[in-house]
């Protein structure tokens, strides 16, 4: 499981002209599934994005977690983190699960977080041409992989 972590002060998903997610302060979640990833993978990458320390504190170090400051989360399904360019130019998507694997492990994880956060995790469509807008704060973005956790 891939997440891309941004740090924002706010983002919206839009399908089809309409906003379908919107947060405030917080965090914008790019959600990458693989075949192999398993129940085990997303309880790490649910603490892990809900704990990690990247907000700053009174004295200006990134010492607070979403939980802390009481942001919010978007999550958007991210199929092209899996993306492979090692032959050619042109990506192959073999690495990615398919989508009936992958939006059940996706809806697991977004409830798994919302448990953690404490208030409910808009998401994008699975599936859909989605239009994310965002205002990365920082910027601070940061790339969490459950395979090779850093």
């Amino acid at each position: 499981m891939r997440v891309l972590l941004q740090r924002v002060e706010h983002a919206q998903v839009d399908v089809a002209g309409e906003t379908v997610g919107r947060i405030g302060a917080g965090l914008l979640l790019l959600v990458g599934i693989e075949p192999a990833d398993t129940a085990e993978d997303l309880a790490w990458m649910s603490a892990k994005v809900c704990n990690l320390r990247v907000f700053e504190d009174d004295a200006g170090i990134m010492n607070r977690s979403v939980l802390e400051t009481g942001g919010e989360i978007l999550a958007v399904s991210q199929f092209t983190l899996f993306g492979s360019y090692k032959k050619g130019n042109r990506p192959s998507w073999m690495r990615a699960a398919k989508g009936e694997h992958a939006t059940g492990l996706f809806d697991d994880f977004v409830a798994r977080v919302t448990a953690l956060l404490g208030k409910p995790v808009p998401t994008g469509v699975f599936g859909a041409d989605m239009k994310v807008s965002l205002l990365n704060d920082g910027p601070v973005t940061l790339q969490l992989d459950s395979k090779n956790p850093e």
